[in-house]
């Protein structure tokens, strides 16, 4: 440790640190436009200079090492006047329209514009006038709004692993695009919106599906029923301005029927379902010589990943649907006809962490006898926004539970929000599958957390099970070219396409702090922890469906409606 002043205090630094990381440790903030924990600096934007007191040099806070004696001035007259100069050009060619804006109140450039005092436009000249894309079925990119601070580039490529896009051109005609600047619809991107999460203004936004809802909610006509993933109830409180980590489950299902939904179900029903189709799926590849190792399929962006970079390796997918998907074929072919309603009179909503979600439920292969699974998706963030549309308080609401049969879920199920969890609630349900006995320790230490890449090996009557869990698709790459080079040590593979798994989805509240995502972690570990029904074959809701109407997991009934295909995808790179 070495000691350096800042603003005429004595704070400790590490040797080799940025001033940025050593200030922010201090408790002192600095803005950062283009800053992306955890990746190197690229020292772009110049929005965190600060000044070195005695030669007043401005320098970049976040590419600039400590040294011992430094002394640092962050917010100086000189830094001040430099982030204001920077805020008002960057302003200068930027639209008018923060009030039709879908991050008007989170848009970080209006906050700095606030913070620094910008309170009328010191620079004007023409303006760049990019064409809109709104060819994704899941994110708009609106690049008039773009500040080319290339957080969004760098989370695709050295996060994700995908790269589909990129700077393109020079000086003022530089700007962020495609491969032949096509539209998104035909470049690689696997639509999983972690660029949204990081772009700091409204550059990138996901497809709004809200007024597709209101229109239903609306329609007499309409049986409208909805369902949430297992980690919106430990992030939606957070829009509302509650700590990270709080369950709101049942108040947010008090909302859902405050908000004229017919039905409200919990998508950790289905992922109670999806266990037991994946656990028997690989329990029979085990016993019967099928190809390992298994790979999960309940990740929509994970599932266009490989169909367009590992095509190789399609036959290792598991052939389940998403818990999305089968709850949504299940509403519509035993719910509604159970209900004696027309299925194509059901419109059915879900709730989810993910944009890449809203891609999914358009696949022709979510399609049975021409009916969808899922009629529209709507972000952790976009149910917020409809919430306060009805005038609905989270904090002061009396919580509901959700409804039966799908409203009954094991604390397996739940594990799905959290990278691990898909792999822990299989691990529970295959053991008894094959022993007919419990595992004596549900909890899988090995593979929770929010490491990158996790493995464990789980005695199985005998047998070693390898099992590997990965999260972000940039340490999927990482996994996948040592199977191709040869690797065969591992039975099953869980992979979830953002980092931390759906806590940190693409369509989740705006957070990139580490500490927010441990906590919405921890909170699906309470659940699962204080739970009295912790197994996915223990749910009487999951062996109803089955006697009632599935007839056995891996049946034929189960096939036709909660498994599908995926084929290789051609695309622009």
């Amino acid at each position: 440790m070495i000691s350096i002043t800042v603003n005429g205090r004595a704070v400790e630094a590490e040797e080799g640190e940025s001033i940025l990381q050593a200030v922010r440790r201090a408790g002192i903030s600095i803005p950062t436009l283009c800053y992306i924990d955890g990746l190197p600096p690229t020292g772009a934007c110049r929005m965190c200079v600060v000044e070195l007191e005695g030669d007043g040099r401005l320098v970049p806070s976040c590419s600039f090492p400590v040294a011992p004696g430094m002394k640092i001035l962050t917010h100086s007259p000189s830094a001040i006047s430099a982030r204001k100069t920077i805020v008002e050009l960057l302003l200068a060619n930027h639209p008018d329209d923060c009030l039709y804006c879908a991050r008007n109140g989170s848009c970080e450039l209006q906050g700095y514009a606030l913070e620094l005092g910008v309170r009328q436009r010191r620079y004007s000249g023409s303006r760049n006038d990019w064409k809109m894309d709104q060819s994704s079925p899941a994110i708009v990119r609106d690049p008039d709004k773009c500040i080319l601070c290339g957080k969004c580039v760098r989370v695709c490529e050295e996060i994700q692993g995908v790269a589909c896009i990129d700077f393109i051109g020079r000086g003022s005609k530089a700007h962020i695009g495609t491969a032949f600047d096509e539209g998104l619809n035909v470049s690689s991107c696997i639509n999983c919106g972690q660029c949204i999460k990081v772009c700091p203004t409204g550059a990138l936004t996901e497809k709004s599906s809200i007024q597709k809802v209101m229109d239903a909610l609306n329609d007499p006509t309409k049986t409208v029923v909805v369902q949430h993933a297992p980690s919106i109830s430990v992030t939606i409180a957070e829009e509302f301005g509650m700590k990270p980590g709080i369950d709101a489950a049942d108040v947010m299902t008090a909302a859902l029927r405050r908000m004229g939904f017919d039905r409200v179900f919990d998508t950790s029903f289905s992922a109670d379902l999806t266990i037991m189709e994946e656990a028997s799926e690989l329990v029979q590849r085990i016993t019967k010589g099928g190809k390992l190792p298994m790979m999960t399929s309940c990740s929509p962006g994970w599932i266009k990943f490989v169909e367009q970079f590992y095509p190789q390796l399609l036959g290792n997918l598991s052939t389940c649907k998403s818990p999305q998907q089968m709850l949504g074929a299940v509403i519509k072919h035993y719910w509604a006809q159970r209900e004696g309603i027309d299925p194509r009179n059901v419109f059915s909503v879900s709730i989810m962490p993910c944009t890449a979600k809203k891609f999914e439920a358009g696949r022709p292969e979510m399609l049975h006898d021409g009916i969808p699974d899922i009629d529209a998706v709507l972000t952790t963030r976009e149910l917020a926004q409809v919430i306060k549309t009805f005038g609905l308080d989270l904090a002061s609401m009396s919580g509901e539970p959700a409804d039966t049969p799908f409203g009954d879920r094991s604390s397996a199920g739940k594990l799905f929000g959290a990278s691990g969890g898909v792999m822990e609630a299989a691990v529970r349900t295959a053991h008894y599958l094959i022993t007919g006995k419990e595992l004596d320790l549900p909890r899988i230490n090995a593979i929770r957390g929010l490491d990158g890449i996790k493995e464990a090996s789980v005695n199985v009557a005998g047998t070693e099970v390898k099992v590997a869990v990965v999260s972000g698709l940039g340490n999927a790459r990482k996994l996948l070219d040592q199977i191709v080079a040869g690797r065969n040590d591992l039975h099953f593979i869980e992979i979830m396409t953002c980092p931390g798994g759906c806590i940190s989805g693409g369509g989740q509240p705006v957070h990139t702090d580490p500490e927010v995502l441990k906590a919405r972690m921890q909170a699906l570990y309470n659940i699962d922890k204080d739970a009295t029904m912790r197994t996915s074959h223990s749910n009487p809701s999951i062996q109803r469906i089955y006697k009632e109407f599935l007839g056995e997991p891996g049946g034929h009934l189960s096939h036709e409606l909660l498994h599908t295909h995926y084929a290789e995808r051609d695309v622009l790179r």
